[in-house]
């Protein structure tokens, strides 16, 4: 969906489910990484309460810095440290969020980033990271803003030319566990 321009002013790309006239959404903000490694993408799998494929990330904490937010919740879900290198998307998208019990109004802000150190595991509970293609992640990626935004990466050219592939390089690792189980390590 190519954003629409109004005035001076690009609005924001929404995706994903339409809005529903007699449900009162609350606006909830986040930020997610779309953390790359040697032509690999990271991301979470969350197994309640509903399991799915997702970037990591979450919602942005009052008094947060969206740097911030990013920084914890990818830690939390996927126990890898991240280096922003820069905003990358910005997409809206109304939803519910069993976790909650709500109706949101999300505004995902989207940054490209590079895993620096595993610190561990997961601590947030019902997580597990994952690197896979990015064929494979617009496999299995359950939003569709998520799906539309590694898009426009890849045919970008994102990961044909990674100007910062020097901080960190892919190897496989833990064998027998498939294509999709990679671990980013230092260079």
């Amino acid at each position: 969906m190519a954003p629409r321009q109004h005035g001076n002013v690009q609005a924001i790309p929404r995706y994903g489910e339409t809005v529903r006239r007699k449900i009162r959404y609350v606006e909830r903000h986040g930020a997610y990484a779309l953390a790359v490694c040697g032509g690999l993408v990271l991301l979470t799998h969350q197994r309640e309460p509903i399991p799915e494929f997702q970037l990591p990330g979450g919602g942005i904490d009052p008094g947060e810095s969206p740097l911030a937010a990013l920084y914890r919740e990818s830690l939390e879900e996927t126990g890898w440290h991240l280096r922003a290198i820069r905003r990358f998307a910005v997409y809206r998208r109304f939803t519910y969020m069993p976790e909650y019990d709500l109706w949101a109004r999300k505004t995902h802000r989207i940054y490209l980033c590079t895993a620096t150190l595993r610190a561990g595991k997961p601590s947030e509970r019902f997580h597990t990271a994952h690197w896979v293609d990015a064929g494979t992640a617009m496999n299995v990626l359950a939003s569709v803003g998520d799906r539309a935004i590694l898009r426009q990466a890849v045919e970008g050219g994102l990961f044909s030319d990674l100007p910062y592939s020097r901080f960190a390089g892919c190897s496989r690792v833990r064998p027998g566990s498939g294509a999709i189980a990679r671990e980013c390590t230092r260079k």
